[in-house]
């Protein structure tokens, strides 16, 4: 069973910074890798993910202010979260899929990691 362990995380206080890290128990060409996140009352939302042709998706939230990058050879993502807001608190979600030749299609997601910005 693949593994996503999540590390970084904490409190800070408002236009701080903090940096994820999200690293998977196989290495592999993982098609999707990259971070949602959940603040208690809302559904789970994208924040960022990075395909393995290194293109990227941001929510509108975070463009300009967070950055997602992947060590492809030890199948790791980060998140490096700079100028964060109140509304940047949430629990943070590292997210991972990979989708073979035969169309098995497989995704797994971390235990979370509870980022707390103060005002």
């Amino acid at each position: 069973q693949v593994q996503l362990v999540q590390s970084g995380g904490g409190l800070v206080q408002a236009g701080g910074s903090l940096r994820l890290s999200c690293a998977a128990s196989e290495i592999t060409n993982w098609n999707v890798m990259g971070w949602y996140r959940q603040a208690p009352g809302n559904q789970r939302e994208l924040v960022a993910t990075m395909g393995s042709s290194r293109y990227k998706n941001y929510a509108d939230s975070v463009k300009g202010r967070f950055i997602i990058s992947r060590d492809n050879a030890r199948s790791i993502v980060y998140l490096q979260m700079n100028n964060l807001k109140p509304e940047d608190t949430a629990v943070y979600y590292c997210y991972a899929r990979r989708v073979y030749a035969g169309g098995e299609d497989f995704q797994y997601w971390g235990q979370g990691t509870q980022v707390t910005v103060s005002s």
